[in-house]
């Protein structure tokens, strides 16, 4: 168990930088301090002692990142009960499935939400409120909380009579091992499962985080540093980097709402222009393909890279160009939450881009492994695993060399599946190893590899190990293709592609060009694979492939027989 508590961090936090920055959101310009932070918590839980709100009771939140959202999560672990954000993207019925399995008491949810959710669905919520202002939606007996809502100046005057201040920001003791967040998994086997994580589970994950340091000494996340959230902070990733630990340290965080467009998040990077960027490989594989290749393959700059020389100056002139879209302050740029594409990496390792890759799973909080000095990253890796917090081990008779299952040990690990103890059983062994269910490898300093998931990894009938996600990051990289799954059935490998059909209308090419495309994509990928990965056929799929919250392929909704594809 670790010395440190998340609970009191915030709260040393919260005072020490009470006149800093700590939220804004993007769009509307609403700011909120460290002081005007603790000011809302501190109403919020006049509403929870009303609401007879007890330390290990849940709370759900549904909505797209904004200050409101923030507070709410904040709110509710300092007040010692249980937060269970919930990815917007879900639909009705899986929100009311979360909200009723995880016996939550509260829910907050964007305005919008409450039309498409049914009252009678959700028994156990006693009342619903508004992230707008958290003014009372629905309240299933009697108006107590909408009173306690609707005289919130009173109140808190009542409950502060002598004016908040910075000796009033004082949160419950909350032990290191109590649970204080259920994260539902989007998971891509069909249901979610609910992640429990502790007190100390975060608080590893934070520790973690403020101990990076770039080559100067200097911390990455520092009082006064800049973040721009964009991904989803429902989502393990996103919340840990981009939220929990700017407000530990004194860092403003600047809310984007969700995932942009492109040219929006360049838009948003420029003004805030931070050190750090925390983004999924989906974002630089399209800045790769729709503005570096380009680049390469016309114009220019595409006749100066056959001259050796002048190689290294065009080189500096992308990184350049790429750091100032970023908006020219970019010190790491950190990629996690899917594998990444070779091509893409090698390519930006080879301009120099500050780029590092991490591992990590909802189970873990999320931080598994990752190399904080992009000199120090391996390329193909996923960086070191995190030794101050964790034990990592590769269920193999040669780890360095021949793939096994990842196990993990530690700080970060879970308490288990939310009232699901099959589950847990099933990963999470009685010593405290986790089961992760990814495939890879290992360097003697630390380093993983990951090669795949246990469940999609194929045995032939000669014994041979086949990763379809490796067989896909080749294909992706082929003329005109988007994203690809490789099936097996009967023995035998086939390959669905999702063309660039927008590239394809700019270049005008036809239906009949487009699958004379894919014929020569096949006989080069079986070029360049082993002989028993070789794929039989490749055949076009009509709309890209259904995908969790995260961007994960839902793999179980492709099935060869079903498909007809021969």
């Amino acid at each position: 168990m670790l010395e440190q508590n998340l609970i009191k961090m915030y709260e040393q936090s919260f005072r020490n930088n009470r006149e800093m920055s700590a939220l804004t959101d993007y769009f509307t310009g609403e700011t909120y301090s460290y002081y005007g932070l603790a000011k809302e918590i501190a109403k919020l839980h006049i509403m929870f002692d009303e609401a007879g709100i007890k330390p290990k009771d849940k709370i759900s939140l549904v909505g797209r990142n904004t200050p409101r959202w923030c507070i709410v999560y904040l709110a509710t672990i300092t007040y010692g009960a249980v937060i269970v954000p919930i990815l917007q993207d879900f639909p009705p019925t899986d929100i009311a499935h979360i909200v009723n399995h995880s016996e939550s008491r509260l829910l907050f949810l964007t305005d919008s939400y409450w039309d498409s959710l049914d009252e009678d669905a959700i028994p156990n919520i006693e009342a619903v409120m508004s992230l707008t202002d958290y003014h009372v939606i629905f309240e299933r007996n009697g108006k107590k909380l909408t009173k306690c809502i609707n005289n919130m100046t009173e109140n808190y005057r009542k409950r502060y009579p002598h004016g908040f201040t910075v000796d009033n920001i004082q949160y419950r003791d909350v032990p290191n091992d109590q649970l204080i967040l259920l994260n539902y998994t989007s998971g891509t086997t069909g249901y979610s499962k609910g992640v429990m994580l502790t007190v100390n589970n975060l608080t590893g994950n934070v520790v973690f985080y403020q101990s990076l340091c770039d080559k100067s000494g200097t911390p990455y996340y520092h009082k006064g540093s800049r973040t721009l959230a964009f991904l989803p902070l429902a989502h393990a990733y996103g919340c840990s980097v981009d939220f929990l630990l700017p407000m530990a340290t004194g860092g403003h965080t600047t809310l984007l709402g969700k995932i942009p467009s492109p040219k929006i998040l360049i838009e948003a990077l420029q003004v805030v222009r931070p050190a750090v960027v925390v983004s999924v490989p989906l974002i630089l594989e399209k800045v790769y393909r729709k503005q570096i290749l380009p680049m390469l393959d016309k114009g220019p700059l595409s006749i100066a890279m056959k001259v050796p020389l002048l190689n290294t100056a065009i080189y500096s002139t992308i990184r350049n160009k790429l750091l100032d879209s970023f908006g020219g302050n970019l010190l790491l740029f950190i990629v996690g939450g899917a594998p990444m594409n070779q091509e893409t990496e090698a390519f930006l390792r080879k301009i120099h881009f500050p780029l590092s890759i991490g591992y990590g799973m909802t189970e873990c909080g999320p931080i598994i492994s990752f190399t904080p000095d992009p000199a120090a990253f391996k390329s193909g890796s996923c960086g070191k695993y995190v030794k101050m917090h964790l034990d990592v081990k590769i269920d193999s008779a040669d780890p360095q060399h021949v793939p096994g299952e990842i196990l993990v040990k530690g700080e970060h690990v879970m308490l288990g599946y939310y009232k699901n103890e099959k589950d847990t059983k099933a990963v999470l062994e009685k010593d405290g190893w986790l089961h992760t269910g990814d495939m890879g490898t290992m360097d003697e300093d630390g380093t993983l590899y990951i090669k795949g998931r246990c469940k999609t990894m194929i045995l032939t009938g000669t014994g041979q190990n086949i990763y379809p996600e490796q067989i896909e990051d080749r294909l992706n990289n082929m003329p005109l293709v988007l994203e690809s799954l490789v099936l097996e059935c009967d023995g035998k490998l086939y390959g669905l592609v999702v063309p660039d059909f927008e590239q394809c209308e700019k270049e005008k090419i036809d239906r009949a060009a487009l699958e004379g495309i894919m014929k020569d994509n096949l006989k080069m990928l079986n070029e360049q694979v082993a002989s028993y990965e070789r794929l039989v056929s490749l055949t076009i799929y009509p709309t890209e492939f259904e995908k969790t919250p995260k961007r994960s392929i839902k793999r179980y909704l492709y099935d060869v027989s079903k498909l007809g594809i021969n």
